[in-house]
């Protein structure tokens, strides 16, 4: 038996141990980057021709099937490391289309969980977009809209990238603003596309501040794929989200994923060093506890050993589905972030 399936068993025995002793008053919000979740139709006007048959990776249905039971068994997996019910919300990235997601969702892993999507086609050229899951039995979406982001090349031609997803609604009766980001990459090179970045974080921190122009007390989560660590100036300049309670100001951010990069942790690794791309981030109220609503007890990396290369040269790394053509049949590039929220003062019965 090898070390992938040795992994599935051990998380399916924990899930199956843990599923009579849940805590009822937590819930997992969580993000994942799905590493190019593509179907194996080649779709016209989409990038997507490397993840077809006849493609030098060869992307048929056996390995498309085997990358969503992959993915579920991390969403599934976040909750029951926590000893907690399966994640109440996920935002999620890199995916082609809302097909890929509704087949996500009816996984072995998933399909009990009755996960719902709210999705729209991005205008990315390569076809990939932002997307929320949640469970309607925990959380009641209000609203949402996918608000464009627009940036220009070096010579002023537009370039398209994913929507940023702004979805409103109620966990456990507790009003809630879920924000879902995919900044632009640092294809070309960090320096060079920062302003790329910079202006993602400005549309996102004008979303935030359009939420509590309308609502002051508006309780947010900002998470996503942001293509920069939480120290780096898009995050912590354009967007004000602050690394400590420290920087904290009352007009700023709290990035809870951060003291897991001074941790020396991340979600991705390049030439052995390890980045914090995907953040979680939130209006400070969510870190106080208060009877009737959410906080934050909890911040993590679901980076279990299932989950990262066994052997080689990237052994510890995160287990991907491919290292350029070469078909490894892992997960993702990128490890799932997420919280653990509490609501004391109340029950489900």
């Amino acid at each position: 038996m090898n070390n992938l399936m040795k992994g599935l068993l051990l998380l399916l025995v924990t899930i199956v141990l843990l599923s009579c002793q849940l805590d009822e008053n937590k819930r997992v919000v969580g993000f994942y980057n799905l590493e190019n979740l593509f179907d194996t139709i080649d779709a016209p006007d989409v990038r997507d021709e490397e993840f077809t048959p006849g493609s030098e990776k060869q992307w048929d249905a056996n390995r498309y099937e085997r990358k969503l039971q992959n993915m579920a068994a991390v969403i599934s997996g976040i909750g029951a490391a926590e000893g907690v019910d399966a994640p109440a919300v996920m935002g999620l990235c890199e995916m082609e289309n809302r097909g890929v997601l509704e087949d996500l969702v009816v996984t072995d892993r998933l399909k009990a969980f009755n996960y719902e999507i709210i999705h729209k086609d991005s205008p990315d050229k390569r076809g990939i977009d932002v997307a929320l899951i949640f469970r309607p039995d925990f959380f009641k979406p209000e609203s949402y809209r996918a608000v464009p982001l627009f940036i220009e090349d070096e010579v002023g031609e537009r370039l398209f990238t994913r929507d940023q997803l702004v979805v409103t609604g109620t966990l456990d009766g507790d009003r809630l603003h879920f924000i879902v980001n995919h900044w632009p990459s640092r294809y070309g090179g960090k320096e060079r596309s920062i302003p790329l970045r910079n202006a993602a974080a400005e549309l996102t921190r004008s979303l935030v501040d359009s939420i509590k122009g309308v609502e002051p007390d508006a309780r947010v989560i900002v998470m996503g794929d942001l293509n920069d660590d939480p120290v780096d100036v898009s995050v912590k300049k354009y967007l004000r989200a602050g690394v400590t309670s420290q920087d904290v100001k009352s007009d700023s951010l709290f990035n809870a994923t951060a003291p897991l990069f001074f941790q020396g942790r991340g979600t991705l690794c390049y030439r052995d060093f390890w980045n914090l791309f995907d953040q979680i981030i939130v209006t400070p109220n969510l870190t106080l506890e208060k009877s009737g609503r959410h906080h934050i007890v909890k911040t993590d990396i679901f980076d279990k050993q299932f989950v990262r290369q066994q052997e080689g040269d990237y052994s510890g790394y995160p287990y991907r589905t491919f290292v350029g053509n070469w078909y490894h049949g892992g997960f993702s590039d990128h490890f799932a972030s997420y919280i653990v929220l509490e609501k004391k003062g109340w029950s489900l019965f």
